[in-house]
């Protein structure tokens, strides 16, 4: 029987630990999970612990964790990837799949076709949706490690910062397919909104030093296009 794994959001360590406040509202209100039900926790730490509940209260739910061990490693290929921010739940989509494609950072971005538009308030509770999203997402997925949504940005801000020893704008003209590309270490990856990247910001792109790489002649949609590229890079320089 599988067991019930967990994303817990402090460090765990072997013997009795009392569950945050979330963690045991989940377990004990909504899974309805009893003392004695075996589970499997991780922190974000690569470390993994089982265990049984010991204790579920209405308060309060503790764990007696008897076994720690290595969880799943991160592929060797370190991806950023850059998001231009897209309307209703295809931000979600795409940070989802991303996260099950090993991902390691995602950075939402505006962009001048970006059609969403978000208050201070509205941004900070977005971006707690979205990690919450790739939580989620990591507990599915056997993921031991979380990837880090940082805070949405300009495109501008975001691609002067890059340092990656390879950098993609993915681009269906005048581009190189990807699996021409020297193998990275450190890979970043630009998805356009969906409009697409205008000519100004491909250009911009380029000084920056990024490579407009492609798929073939198919326009992919903005929250297609990131799972194609991370499948595709894991295949070529990951651990697919």
């Amino acid at each position: 029987m599988r067991l019930s794994r967990f994303y817990v959001a402090q460090a765990l360590h072997l013997g009795e630990q009392a569950l945050p406040e979330a963690t045991a509202h989940y377990m004990a209100k909504v899974l309805r999970l009893k003392s004695g039900d075996a589970v499997q926790l991780f922190d974000g730490s690569g470390q993994e612990f089982r265990g049984v509940l010991s204790e579920v209260g209405k308060k309060a739910v503790q764990a007696d964790l008897n076994e720690q061990f290595t969880g799943q490693p991160d592929s060797p290929l370190h991806v950023h990837l850059g998001q231009v921010l897209s309307r209703g739940e295809r931000m979600d989509w795409a940070i989802q799949k991303a996260t099950e494609l090993g991902v390691n950072r995602i950075t939402p971005l505006f962009s001048e076709r970006c059609e969403v538009r978000l208050s201070d308030e509205r941004q900070d509770k977005r971006l707690q949706h979205w990690q919450q999203v790739a939580i989620s997402a990591c507990e599915q997925c056997g993921r031991s490690t979380v990837p880090e949504i940082l805070a949405p940005q300009p495109l501008a801000d975001w691609q002067a910062q890059r340092d990656e020893d390879l950098r993609l704008v993915l681009h269906p003209e005048h581009a190189q397919p990807i699996a021409s590309l020297a193998k990275p270490q450190r890979l970043a990856l630009l998805i356009g909104p969906e409009g697409g990247l205008t000519d100004a910001e491909v250009s911009a792109a380029c000084a920056a030093g990024f490579t407009q790489a492609c798929f073939g002649p198919r326009v992919l949609r903005t929250e297609t296009a990131p799972i194609v590229a991370l499948s595709l890079a894991q295949q070529l320089w990951g651990d697919f």
